[in-house]
């Protein structure tokens, strides 16, 4: 997969990953398409952000808790990229986006309804160009139908979905602590480009995706849908718990905290019952015997359980569940989840270069054995601009008029 981008990374690629050689080209904001393309950077895909000079990427600014300047989402969907700023109103700034796109491998965009098109470069316009391009869209809605032109930010998407009211408890619903459509469109668009590759392998033909956020959060939350459709009524809201299975959340402990404990199935609700609540008799009971019985008898198997817990301490709870092998968690805060005990014991944080210096940040969840994905820098705005218009060809004299008049 060669491309005319082959100028060493800028950002600092150590050494080479399983995509390395491949060229993204990406007119990407928030999270969906650029957490698509930090999965790809982070692979070693030289991925080439194109920025408006007048702020960049508006993730840029959505806090400043990196640093005192550092946004945390743009740290966690922009590391390994490089940033060039490219005015796409200007007749310039879209012919410099035309030299770089010819040189890529895939194409990826998250822009608002219709303006990739009004810009001169939908897909089947690329396409008819760049016969072995990738064209990667993401959309809130897809195409056709009534809401294909909506905007669509992560939370109306959640809502638009259902996504929400999987979430919270039976008085109220709730939209999860991260952007879920965000994400799960982004992983889809990331899967479908590394499809794309593969396929491009054989064929020697590109190919042009869409990737709906609706779409990705309904298929994420296919199991609720499918049960409110074929049922005909809509899984009970838990808390941290489980419509079917009982009992599953969290419980209090004598000391205070929160513990989950996760019973799945008959047998280990008989460990449970044994070793833990020290009631054998409740296995029989044709209350609590079978995994239907003690979801239709919520209020008191619960209630039984937690007279337990509360009078246990927390040591002593987590000491039973893990004798009587019942699954089991502590209820973190986010500070005890960055210092959880297993992510230090496996080195996952590891510190990044940004422009506010190095900060941590998480490796690459991907693990392969004998091979490690360096994780490189974060970009200012626009810090590759130069490097890359002279790779393109443009003289220095170029490079500053553009600079000049606003273009870049």
């Amino acid at each position: 997969m060669t491309t005319r981008h082959q100028a060493a990374d800028p950002s600092g690629a150590g050494s080479p990953g399983p995509l390395d050689g491949v060229t993204v080209v990406a007119l990407e904001h928030a999270v969906a398409a650029p957490i698509a393309t930090r999965q790809l950077a982070d692979l070693g895909a030289r991925v080439i952000k194109v920025e408006r000079p007048d702020g960049g990427d508006f993730a840029r600014g959505y806090d400043d808790a990196v640093g005192g300047e550092l946004s945390s989402v743009f740290l966690w969907t922009s590391r390994g990229k490089e940033s060039i700023t490219l005015d796409l109103k200007e007749p310039e700034g879209r012919e410099a986006l035309q030299a770089l796109i010819a040189g890529a491998d895939v194409f990826v965009q998250n822009l608002s309804p219709g303006a990739i098109d009004r810009m001169g470069f939908g897909a089947e316009v690329l396409r008819a160009r760049h016969p072995r391009l990738i064209v990667v869209s993401n959309t809130g809605y897809g195409e056709p139908g009534p809401y294909s032109g909506r905007r669509a930010y992560d939370a109306l998407v959640q809502c638009e979905s259902g996504m929400v009211a999987t979430t919270g408890n039976q008085d109220i619903m709730v939209k999860p602590g991260f952007s879920a459509a965000d994400v799960a469109s982004g992983m889809h668009m990331y899967s479908a480009v590394l499809m794309a590759l593969y396929q491009r392998e054989r064929t020697g033909e590109g190919t042009v995706l869409e990737v709906a956020m609706l779409d990705a959060i309904t298929d994420w939350i296919a199991n609720h849908l499918y049960y409110t459709r074929h049922k005909g009524t809509e899984p009970e809201r838990i808390d941290i718990g489980h419509p079917s299975l009982v009992p599953y959340g969290a419980f209090d402990t004598a000391d205070g905290d929160r513990v989950v404990i996760g019973v799945q199935n008959d047998r280990e609700w008989a460990r449970f019952a044994s070793t833990v609540l020290r009631t054998p008799d409740l296995i029989g009971d044709r209350r609590t015997a079978t995994t239907i019985a003690r979801a239709e008898n919520r209020d008191y198997v619960e209630g039984i359980v937690n007279a337990t817990t509360t009078r246990l301490a927390t040591s002593e709870l987590l000491q039973l569940l893990e004798e009587a092998q019942i699954a089991n968690a502590r209820v973190n805060g986010l500070h005890e989840a960055v210092e959880h005990p297993q992510l230090a014991a496996r080195d996952r944080w590891v510190d990044v270069d940004t422009p506010v210096g190095p900060v941590a940040t998480l490796r690459q969840v991907i693990q392969e054995r004998g091979r490690e994905y360096p994780a490189r820098a974060v970009p200012a705005l626009g810090a590759h601009t130069d490097a890359i218009l002279r790779e393109l060809g443009y003289p220095t004299e170029k490079i500053a008029t553009l600079r000049r008049d606003g273009v870049t």
